[in-house]
């Protein structure tokens, strides 16, 4: 005859699920708000901090699977989440405040980099994270032109107040040198300029604390990754390429460059993947396909995804609006499953990393 769970057998059980941010187990963590089990039900909240708000749904079904298959016995099992307070530290020189700080690139430019850069911290943002967006293209930014958003920031207390986009319920933070330079008229630096122009972007902008920065980076291999390495710790990049091989051997470059200034590679995107045709519904792969994937796997790095050639997403970004590919059912899935697949390796690579020495308190 099986025994009713009790509290503690509950809570033995969660001590078996990760915080998708930490890799520390939630019981350590002071995440398991609440326990109440009968012969019945069983009743759980947990706190989930924002950083892994685009994984809150995977990491409920998991606890609700885990709790089902260890006490299959009880008829209700009821999983709630709430928002866990871990505010960020300073990181690097500058002290920005921010969990995880992430660079988008290329190895040469027209793959849509900007699309992607900008759609990611927008997915992110969409979940519930607290995301900003850096355009470090200084020579051709193109962020503001994709989120309809333009005008000069102005300065508050010493601080650039940056742009906001209104995304779901609350806003993103976003900065470009192109707000700080006239439309039309050219950016000709040298490196220390560079230099100079991209640490006062992370430094003096009022970005408030985030879970995320995104860095939509300049196509090629420069100066701008190498500020980068000596001012930030970056947790990894994110390389965009088309399936065509020269866009391939591009990115291959941009791939290397990151590694030799220890910038971790977090995965890559095949963009312009291929193209439905709506009037016939036939597949074309115009550039080729599966490139990237292959690539990746070749070099022993995670593949984030593919996003095929689509009218709307062209139409959405000319327009300004490029937030609205999530509401198109055929983008948004692409789009979704790309910033699952990056933060869930975050969270696995967390879990992967041996566990911090407790220290007895005398």
């Amino acid at each position: 005859m099986s025994t009713a769970p009790d509290q503690a057998a509950v809570t033995s059980v969660l001590a078996d699920i990760t915080d998708p941010e930490t890799g520390r187990p939630l019981t350590e963590m002071g995440q398991v708000r609440s326990v109440e089990a009968s012969a019945a039900a069983i009743a759980v909240t947990i706190g989930l901090t924002t950083h892994s708000a685009v994984l809150w749904k995977q990491t409920r079904g998991r606890i609700e699977e885990l709790l089902r298959t260890r006490f299959p016995q009880v008829a209700s099992v009821d999983v709630a989440l709430v928002a866990h307070e871990r505010p960020p530290g300073k990181l690097g020189q500058i002290g920005l405040e921010s969990k995880s700080v992430i660079a988008v690139g290329s190895g040469k430019g027209g793959v849509g980099k900007s699309t992607i850069a900008a759609s990611i911290a927008i997915g992110l943002a969409r979940a519930g994270s607290k995301v900003g967006l850096l355009d470090a293209d200084v020579y051709g930014p193109s962020v503001p032109h994709l989120l309809g958003l333009d005008g000069r920031p102005e300065i508050e207390q010493g601080k650039i107040q940056p742009m906001h986009l209104t995304v779901g319920t609350g806003s993103m933070p976003v900065m470009s040198m192109g707000f700080l330079v006239p439309a039309g008229e050219a950016v000709v630096w040298r490196g220390p300029m560079l230099h100079g122009a991209i640490t006062q972007m992370l430094r003096d902008t009022a970005w408030g604390p985030l879970d995320y920065l995104i860095i939509d980076m300049p196509p090629g291999t420069g100066d701008i990754a190498l500020t980068l390495s000596q001012v930030l710790p970056l947790i990894g990049a994110v390389v965009v390429c088309t399936p065509q091989d020269v866009a391939l051997l591009d990115a291959t470059k941009a791939i290397a460059m990151f590694r030799k200034v220890n910038i971790p590679i977090l995965g890559m995107v095949e963009n312009m993947s291929f193209f439905v045709c709506p009037d016939t519904q036939k597949r074309y792969d115009i550039f080729g396909t599966g490139g990237a994937k292959r690539t990746a796997k070749d070099l022993d790095i995670p593949f984030l995804g593919e996003v095929p050639l689509q009218i709307p997403i062209r139409e959405h970004g000319d327009a300004g609006k490029t937030a609205a590919n999530y509401d198109d059912p055929a983008s948004r899935p692409y789009l979704e499953a790309i910033c699952e697949r990056l933060v869930g390796n975050l969270a696995a690579a967390s879990a992967a990393r041996p566990p911090m020495p407790s220290l007895p308190v005398l």
